[in-house]
């Protein structure tokens, strides 16, 4: 019995301690709470051989059946115990190997990330530590070094660790490309300002499309698009502006800084061109309908007849037939309203857009209806 006992014993402490460094690495396999049941019961068996060593058997029980109904309790305890570790053995060793192994990971990368900081001293590297992207990563690397040490628990020691790692070498990173930065800044600028002139003239282009559009069309067919020569002016200002206080950044010697204001001015641009485009794509848009009207139909019918061919091979006019034919009133109801001394080309085009789109929308669902058969 003592000898059960003893080994027991010793098999609920490797469990216990394996089981401990599961819950550390992977909490989220639950070892933990499989595992309580089990120690209770071993518990439970040694309370009961403790017991039975400190004071004599029950009057009902002799020694020697006494003796027999622990050393079964502690069997059976032994038992349940050993069916647990060995169904999850593979994990568990390899648990307790990992949380063997946080200390030295956690003190080579901790050292790995003083170094990498040490070179922000080096004389070379000075005049980088202002620079946005390297005071953030050196930021971000002195945070996750204090967490490391004040780390506890396997598996937080490790995550704290493996987030150093991704610090050090994000720090690193931008600490590399520091040097670059002032000459990307340069050329950045040199771009910005050709895309500044090249937008500058192409505005210049907006005023008489605009007028054109009111000249040659209804003038619903522009009205929401009459406030787009002020929106463009006003975005052009800014972006010179945004521009120059670029230039000044890089002047001063903050690339980096001068970079995001380039990213501003990019903006910027990108919405005044949009504005300029909408005004003299729309007036080329309506010339070309206005030349020939029916060839804008002529697109949409075919791509409705080939959408009803479709529901007919694949068997699905019950589902879509009523709907594509639906289509057709919508088709004739645009062409009819194209009518009068000023007729509304553009509400011609969004009309047979809508149903153009529509119909898009339904050959797919039919695709990806037969492919679910």
């Amino acid at each position: 019995m003592v000898a059960a006992f003893l080994d027991m014993d010793k098999r609920q402490s490797v469990a216990e301690a394996s089981v401990v460094a599961s819950h550390e690495i992977a909490p989220e396999r639950g070892l933990l709470r499989v595992w309580e049941p089990i120690r209770h019961k071993c518990y439970l068996a040694a309370e009961a051989y403790l017991q039975l060593a400190r004071t004599e058997p029950a009057d009902e029980l002799s020694p020697a059946a006494a003796y027999e109904q622990v050393t079964h309790q502690i069997a059976d305890a032994a038992s349940t115990l050993d069916q647990f570790y060995e169904s999850n053995r593979g994990h568990l060793e390899h648990a307790v190997t990992v949380a063997q192994t946080a200390p030295q990971l956690a003190q080579r990368v901790g050292a790995d990330a003083r170094g990498a900081l040490e070179a922000l001293d080096l004389p070379g590297n000075r005049a980088f530590a202002d620079y946005p992207s390297v005071r953030a990563t050196t930021e971000a690397l002195q945070r996750a070094l204090r967490n490391l040490d004040s780390a506890v628990g396997a598996g937080t020691v490790r995550t704290t660790a493996h987030r150093v790692e991704e610090t050090t070498a994000a720090f690193r990173e931008a600490l590399a490309e520091a040097p670059g930065r002032e000459a990307e800044a340069r050329n950045t600028l040199a771009s910005v300002t050709t895309r500044l002139g090249a937008v500058r003239t192409r505005s210049e282009g907006l005023s008489p499309a605009y007028s054109a559009l009111l000249r040659e069309f209804n003038a619903a067919s522009s009205a929401d698009l009459s406030g787009n020569e002020q929106q463009a002016l006003l975005l052009l200002e800014r972006a010179a502006e945004e521009l120059e206080v670029a230039r000044t950044s890089l002047r001063a010697g903050n690339p980096e800084q001068a970079l995001a204001q380039a990213g501003v001015v990019r903006a910027e641009l990108a919405q005044a061109e949009a504005l300029v485009d909408a005004v003299t794509e729309r007036l080329a848009t309506l010339r070309a309908v206005k030349a020939d009207p029916d060839a804008k139909v002529r697109d949409v019918r075919f791509r409705l007849r080939d959408a009803q061919h479709l529901a007919v091979q694949r068997g699905l006019t019950a589902e879509w037939g009523s709907v594509l034919d639906a289509q057709l009133d919508r088709i004739d109801r645009a062409v009819d309203a194209l009518s009068g001394v000023h007729p509304d080309y553009w509400a011609y085009v969004k009309d047979l857009d809508a149903v153009s789109t529509f119909i898009t929308g339904v050959v797919n669902r039919m695709r990806g209806r037969n492919t679910d058969r």
